[in-house]
């Protein structure tokens, strides 16, 4: 691309004579014969390299043309060189370089020496080029890194909630899982063991039992069998769910009805300590509930108090309306718990064991598990116990008030 360059000369022949001596370089030149029109050449054309400017002419001399120049910052970049006639006289080189001048160059001009200079500047100018279109280039580049950049930090943020999504899905499973083992342990190991006890008696020596005694044993083990089959399909339908965001299904329930059903497959273990167990829940109480989860905390409580027991105790459901919820209460005559026991029974996760006077153990999971399930029901649980005497545990749900005529 040529190298403009503006001649500025009132002589036509100065401004000829410009041209010759730099004609084989690869400039384009413009020529203005005043001031006033290199302006108007400037205001119309653009990206100079250099104005050779004689100092000199009628209306406006080199210095004010120039001083005019440099008025316009898009100007100012452009280098000028002073043509003169005169001796470089301090004063005189003083005002011009103080109007902008780069340079001086005394007519009549050395042709070599007006090729050298203007070959400077013009060197220069394409250097000057270069570097903006590699500061261009540098700019777009840092803005790709700058747009790159911001890609990559929005990728691992989404990659990051991604992962914090799958994490807290897993622990979510996790925590199902715990349930699911939970309630299979607990909702389904009191009905193996009447079976395990029935079909015991029925093994050890069959030749002594009477017909009436054998017919007794089978129907426990028929009834706590269809029992315990269905309690597996619920439970596993009941831990399908758990992985769903409304795995909570809480509908109408006979609170009496679901108690008596608990307590029967809760007898053969009561009976093995000759334990009596009693419901005195009225038989029209409602609530609303998810039934494998009342279940589940009535089956827990009502195991623990068995277990710690001692034979020939009694453990007994009851129930009543507070407000709008319904208060459930589990009685046994065992032998009680110290205050310091109540108060982590139901909120440490690290509970090995609940030991009594007895010697029954248990691994405090069902009872973790039963706070969990009442809370989700909006409830909470109380404890009253006494050493050696017993202890009430009292659990709320939402009940069903029954308008009375």
């Amino acid at each position: 691309m040529p190298i403009k360059i503006l001649l500025v000369d009132d002589n036509e022949n100065n401004l000829l004579s410009m041209e010759v001596a730099l004609e084989k370089g690869d400039y384009l030149f413009f020529r203005a014969n005043s001031g006033r029109e290199a302006l108007r050449i400037l205001l119309h054309e653009e990206d100079f390299s250099l104005i050779l400017l004689d100092v000199k002419m009628p209306i406006m001399d080199g210095y004010e043309t120039a001083e005019l120049i440099y008025q316009r910052d898009k100007l100012k970049q452009i280098p000028i060189i002073f043509i003169t006639a005169h001796d470089y006289e301090e004063a005189a080189m003083f005002k011009g370089y103080q109007a902008g001048a780069v340079d001086f160059i005394r007519k009549p001009f050395n042709a070599d020496v007006l090729r050298s200079k203007v070959a400077v500047f013009a060197e220069l100018y394409r250097k000057n080029q270069l570097l903006t279109k590699q500061e261009e280039k540098l700019q777009a580049i840092n803005a790709d890194l700058l747009r790159l950049n911001r890609e990559l930090e929005q990728r691992v943020l989404d990659r990051t909630l991604a992962l914090e999504n799958l994490n807290q899905e897993l622990q979510a499973l996790n925590i199902s899982k715990d349930k699911f083992l939970s309630v299979m342990s607990h909702d389904l190991r009191n009905p193996l063991t009447a079976l395990l006890a029935s079909s015991g008696k029925l093994n050890e020596d069959p030749e002594n039992l009477n017909p009436g005694q054998i017919k007794q044993l089978s129907q426990i083990i028929h009834r706590t069998s269809n029992k315990l089959l269905n309690q597996l399909n619920e439970v596993i339908e009941w831990a399908k769910k758990q992985s769903q965001k409304n795995s909570f299904n809480p509908q109408k329930v006979r609170l009496a009805h679901g108690a008596e059903e608990s307590l029967e497959l809760l007898k053969p273990n009561a009976q093995q300590k000759k334990i009596s167990l009693e419901n005195h829940i009225p038989k029209d109480m409602e609530v609303m509930a998810d039934p494998l989860m009342l279940r589940s905390i009535v089956q827990n409580l009502v195991t623990n108090a068995i277990k710690y027991t001692p034979e020939g105790g009694l453990v007994r459901l009851s129930a009543k309306m507070d407000a709008k919820m319904a208060c459930i209460s589990v009685t046994d005559s065992g032998v009680g718990m110290a205050a310091d026991t109540m108060a982590r029974l139901f909120n440490n996760t690290e509970q090995k064991s609940l030991l009594g006077t007895n010697n029954e153990q248990g691994s405090g999971l069902g009872l973790l598990l039963v706070s969990d399930f009442v809370t989700q029901h909006g409830g909470r649980i109380d404890v009253e116990s006494t050493p050696g005497t017993g202890t009430t545990i009292c659990f709320t749900i939402p009940g069903i008030l029954i308008e009375r005529e």
